[in-house]
């Protein structure tokens, strides 16, 4: 595992684990916190989670896998945008902190936003910050225009993240998003990089060009996905971590270099972005 730096200098891992509808079911919670330590032992030490998943269920959860382990984990969560006024952001952290069972998160994001104005999350991120909850902060699917009018704003120039709609299948970021964001160091962080679920996944791990490039390389489909964003090296993916077999199936990914015919062949399957998208979210 070769992590890399925020702007702060804090390490993160390029391939982390995802929380999103963990926790929802008594029956799978076993599996899930396996899938979380398991994910830890094997170097996958960023673990994605928010206030949202499950009205604070996921968090609840991470923080049952993670106990014990606090100082392996790089831990992020999200506040809704509802709660996103200086105070709110606060308390909705300090919430997040107590079902965490932690005293700090590593990374606190605005989950997305709406019409409200940025300059009090902000200021609330700032004071989190200074106080020692958090270590970092940064946003979730913001576009450039979003990005620019943040970054305007007093304590914008430290967002140190957007996490964002990325996989081989959704590429919008890859025409104007990404490259802003690496000009000015800001990670990306890709959500739901196999896609969410039913067709959207099938798009991909279905896909017979990614089929075919992973017999090659003697791996699956999934992997295949997985290291396509991995190629980038100022990119986060973050998989949901259900099950102990698809955390080792993620783990492999990371020993996977894609050669320039693979991304060849995956740019004919999948084009990359010839103009300006509205941003996809989920």
């Amino acid at each position: 595992m070769h992590p890399f730096q925020l702007p702060s200098g804090q390490p993160v891992a390029r391939l982390g684990q995802g929380a999103w509808a963990i926790g929802d079911e008594r029956a799978r919670r076993a599996d899930e916190i396996r899938a979380l330590r398991l994910g830890l032992d094997l170097g996958l030490a960023l673990i994605d989670t928010a206030e949202l998943y499950g009205g604070g269920k996921s968090e609840e959860l991470v923080a049952e896998a993670i106990a014990g382990r606090r100082e392996e984990v790089f831990l992020v969560s999200k506040v809704l945008p509802g709660n996103a006024s200086k105070r709110g952001t606060i308390d909705a952290c300090k919430r997040s902190l107590q079902r965490l069972k932690t005293d700090y998160l590593d990374l606190y994001l605005l989950h997305w936003r709406e019409s409200k104005p940025l300059e009090p999350t902000l200021e609330g991120f700032v004071s989190l910050k200074s106080s020692g909850l958090i270590r970092d902060y940064g946003v979730s699917n913001f576009d450039v225009d979003d990005m620019e009018e943040a970054a305007a704003i007093a304590g914008g120039d430290l967002i140190a993240a957007n996490q964002v709609l990325y996989n081989v299948n959704d590429r919008g970021v890859e025409f104007d998003l990404m490259p802003w964001c690496r000009e000015r160091g800001t990670t990306v962080m890709a959500y739901t990089p196999l896609g969410n679920s039913g067709r959207r996944m099938q798009a991909i791990l279905g896909n017979e060009t990614l089929r075919s490039i992973a017999e090659r390389h003697r791996a699956t489909p999934a992997q295949i996905a997985l290291a396509f964003l991995l190629r980038n090296d100022h990119v986060v993916a973050i998989p949901k971590a259900g099950t102990p077999e698809h955390v080792r199936e993620n783990r492999a990914a990371l020993d996977l270099r894609l050669t320039a015919d693979d991304l060849r062949e995956i740019d004919a399957a999948f084009p990359p972005p010839r103009r300006k998208a509205s941003l996809a979210m989920l």
